[in-house]
């Protein structure tokens, strides 16, 4: 019987269909109310025509429209089954140099996953409300001008994995509920007003990479994550040892430049196999231990502890690092004559050796101009004998200085 059915029974059937789709997906309107009272809050001068802001049209559906309206939106798909409403789950405004506040309404995108506000004018505090954003698995905040402090309840997105709040005007200490972030792979905070002492991090078990620098944090160094590969933490007031780096097996990228660290940089740092840059420079170090590393497998290529205290003579054990081509000893107390395995390397492998304002005396091997060719640093102030136009060497301390001789 079904094939004297009437062709035009089956297109309105059709239509009813597409409808009822059309029906079900239309946006949750508390989530449009936020999407309006974000965009109210924004200077609609800073709208660019070329915005994603520009394209919202509130005369059409945010979750239904195609083309080039509401971008920088993606909403759930809606169940068909139970007639649900489209929500909000994505917003990326990255770069669009917005400027005004974040409504505290943003609380009410409770199906959230995703929000990234990066290089833009942002300012004020961080809403309270952004912690009802239970879902959230990334918040990207940096390029703004968000002041106050980091809000209290940050530790309720427990699903957080992504969370960069850099580049702001944050200040007071980093909330301890930070440390239920247990999801967390990227927490980056530089480049702030941040004071305080650091928490305990150990237990963000998955966190690969924590950027700190460019603040106010004072005490000692806590417990890190075993698991991590970026620590950088310099421009703070951090002091004491610098011990708890050693257990760091996965850490490739460590800079603690610029605090008030004491003590040696011990031979743990230079025994972990995956560290390829170490900036410990501007501080206050007095040892460095340098361990021969006779396992072909380290990575370590850039080594800059200038500015520090160090005193005694150069480390040999630096040319037993096969892929070191950045060496950093200048403005110290080391003395001594420089190490005649060092000029071997500044032929072959070391593109860079700055070793600047320090005690060292002895000659430079006449030859040297002739395999300096694109090496790149400084010998300057110290009480070498060098070989005239050797640009690496001008500017030695004058002979009264020295023990004695004349230093050209």
């Amino acid at each position: 019987m079904v094939r004297f059915l009437n062709p035009i029974f089956f297109s309105c059937l059709y239509i009813i269909f597409i409808q009822s789709l059309s029906v079900n997906a239309t946006t949750l309107q508390s989530d449009i109310d936020v999407l309006e009272a974000f965009k109210t809050s924004i200077d609609p001068f800073s709208i660019s025509t070329d915005s994603f802001l520009s394209s919202w049209d509130f005369n059409l559906d945010p979750c239904e429209t195609t083309g080039a309206s509401f971008l920088g939106i993606l909403c759930t798909v809606p169940d068909v089954d139970t007639n649900s409403s489209g929500r909000i789950m994505e917003i990326d405004l990255e770069g669009d140099e917005l400027e005004g506040f974040l409504t505290s309404s943003i609380g009410n995108l409770t199906e959230l996953v995703s929000l990234n506000l990066g290089r833009n004018r942002f300012r004020g505090p961080m809403p309270e409300t952004i912690t009802n954003l239970r879902k959230l698995t990334s918040l990207q905040l940096y390029e703004n001008f968000f002041s106050g402090s980091l809000v209290n309840g940050i530790g309720e997105l427990t699903k957080l994995e992504i969370l960069d709040v850099s580049n702001n005007r944050l200040s007071g200490s980093i909330p301890s509920s930070i440390t239920s972030l247990r999801s967390l792979t990227q927490l980056d905070l530089s480049n702030n007003e941040l004071t305080g002492k650091l928490p305990q991090l150990n237990g963000l078990w998955q966190l690969s990479s924590f950027d700190l620098s460019n603040n106010q944090i004072y005490g000692n160094l806590p417990q890190f994550p075993l698991k991590i590969k970026t620590l950088s933490l310099g421009h703070n007031l951090l002091s004491g040892h610098i011990t708890p780096v050693h257990k760091l097996r996965h850490l490739r990228t460590l800079d603690l430049s610029d605090n008030r660290f004491s003590g040696g940089i011990n031979k743990g740092i230079f025994m972990l196999p995956e560290l390829s840059y170490a900036n410990v420079s501007v501080n206050r170090f007095t040892v460095l231990e340098v361990v021969e590393f006779s396992d072909k497998e380290s990575q370590l290529h850039t080594l800059d502890v200038h500015a520090n205290r160090i005193h005694g003579h150069l480390p040999v054990n630096l040319i037993s690092y096969p892929n070191l081509t950045e060496v950093n000893l200048g403005h110290n107390l080391f003395s001594g004559e420089i190490p005649s395995e060092y000029w071997p390397r500044l032929e072959f492998s070391w593109r860079s050796l700055n070793l600047e304002y320090n005690n060292l005396e002895g000659s430079v091997p006449r030859d040297l101009n002739r395999t300096l060719e694109g090496v790149q640093g400084s010998f300057e102030h110290n009480c070498l004998i060098c070989p005239k136009g050797l640009q690496l060497c001008h500017g030695q301390r004058p002979a009264s200085e020295c023990h004695g001789g004349d230093h050209n």
